[in-house]
């Protein structure tokens, strides 16, 4: 759901300005910048599966204006999907296109963007927290929201009722923990509860292969400020942020992703990674200080704004 967004600059707190009659996010598809990357074909064009890292897929969406990405990452007995996307068109299809192992759904938190093809798996982690049952009832005006012209490029899939489209309700299996370890043979993933972006936000500390050598991603599960203006939100805000930083700084994490692309600038470095030659470090792996100064911009820039909101006195917290 992308109601607010920074890049580095703290702007977070003021909408987006209006959309053009042609947003800028609709142009030629698939992007020019992706071309040269490794594509894995699919059979359905609504998606676009491009490979980032050893055994990790990275399922995007770019026909529709979040351009959400889903992860799915596979190990030795099991694979984890992290984010199913928008619903629109069929998810389940495109993973068991990428591998026959069993499916784990793990959400960075449950905006509809994110939860759209939750339906069509069996297991399903979830946070235990009231937002997160909320979410998993469904939501029709939320779906309705994300298709009107202005949203999609191009068409939407064969046979899609754009009437009847909804976030289908989806069943919580078992729920997740702060610090619980997903262990999908060969590869554990760290979880990591960051609420603020929504109260069941969650964040990822797992292992990636490059070239031999093994090295660690700090997934950020939500950026933006799109909760209400008030002090505690943002005091909650902030201690994610800084419980993020220290998680991947212990982890010695290199790598710095998201579950969208204006966050940790993915479209520039696939471009790169286009054009990666030998011994060049890969385009995702800035440094272990680029990915705590990350966290250090996202909690500034909430520090301000829970500043801003200070000011304004009690009427408006």
């Amino acid at each position: 759901m992308r109601k607010l967004f920074i890049p580095v600059i703290c702007v977070l707190a003021g909408p987006l300005l209006a959309q053009s009659s042609i947003p800028d996010w609709c142009r030629a598809l698939p992007r020019p910048e992706y071309k040269n990357i490794e594509r894995v074909k699919v059979s359905d064009p609504w998606f676009e599966v491009y490979k980032p890292a050893s055994a990790v897929f990275a399922i995007y969406e770019p026909h529709q204006a979040e351009e959400t990405i889903g992860y799915l990452i596979i190990g030795e007995k099991r694979a984890l999907l992290f984010d199913t996307g928008m619903g629109i068109s069929d998810v389940r299809k495109i993973v068991s296109e990428l591998t026959q192992l069993p499916i784990v759904v793990l959400n960075s938190h449950t905006h509809d963007d994110h939860v759209g093809g939750n339906w069509q798996f069996d297991k399903i982690y979830g946070m235990d927290t009231d937002f997160t049952r909320k979410n998993a009832k469904g939501s029709r005006d939320d779906a309705q929201a994300e298709i009107t012209p202005d949203q999609i490029c191009g068409s939407l899939p064969k046979g899609f009722d754009a009437k009847a489209y909804s976030t289908r309700p989806w069943t919580i299996t078992s729920y997740t923990h702060d610090g619980d370890r997903i262990d999908l043979g060969g590869r554990i993933i760290e979880v990591i509860a960051t609420p603020g972006h929504t109260p069941g936000t969650l964040s990822m500390i797992f292992p990636v292969k490059d070239r031999g050598r093994t090295l660690y991603v700090a997934y950020s599960g939500g950026t933006a400020f799109n909760f209400p203006s008030t002090v505690p939100n943002f005091d909650i805000y902030i201690q994610s942020q800084k419980k993020m930083a220290a998680a991947a700084r212990d982890a010695n994490a290199t790598i710095l992703m998201s579950n969208h692309s204006e966050f940790d600038y993915a479209t520039t470095k696939i471009k790169l990674l286009a054009s990666r030659k030998p011994g060049e470090p890969h385009p995702y792996e800035v440094g272990k200080d680029a990915v705590a100064r990350y966290f250090t911009v996202t909690e500034e820039c909430a520090q301000a704004q829970r500043l801003k909101v200070m000011q304004m006195g009690p009427k408006r917290q």
